[in-house]
């Protein structure tokens, strides 16, 4: 099962929408006659879930280790102050 460039780049289209509606239409047949087709488009997306998944769990991290950073070192301490006052409840 080897995908051409051409074939990835068309499986994305598909995926997020972006073909015109007559490649779309002619896509979704391509789906409906070739079974290994429709195996590829369904491992792309997994693809693009897998990578969706990772980029957010690198973002929460990247975050964290901000946050990390901007309340609980000492130089930073007046901007920690600031921010607690805004979110204080009175």
């Amino acid at each position: 099962m080897t995908t051409s460039w051409n074939e990835t780049q068309q499986i994305e289209t598909h995926l997020l929408g972006t073909a015109n509606p007559g490649e779309a239409l002619l896509f979704d047949a391509h789906l409906l006659l070739d079974n290994e087709l429709a195996d590829k488009v369904i491992a792309q997306q997994k693809a693009y879930e897998i990578v969706k998944q990772f980029g957010r769990r690198q973002l929460k991290q990247e975050i964290e280790a901000i946050h990390q950073i901007l309340f609980t070192q000492p130089q930073h301490i007046r901007f920690s102050q600031k921010i607690r006052r805004l979110f204080k409840k009175t």
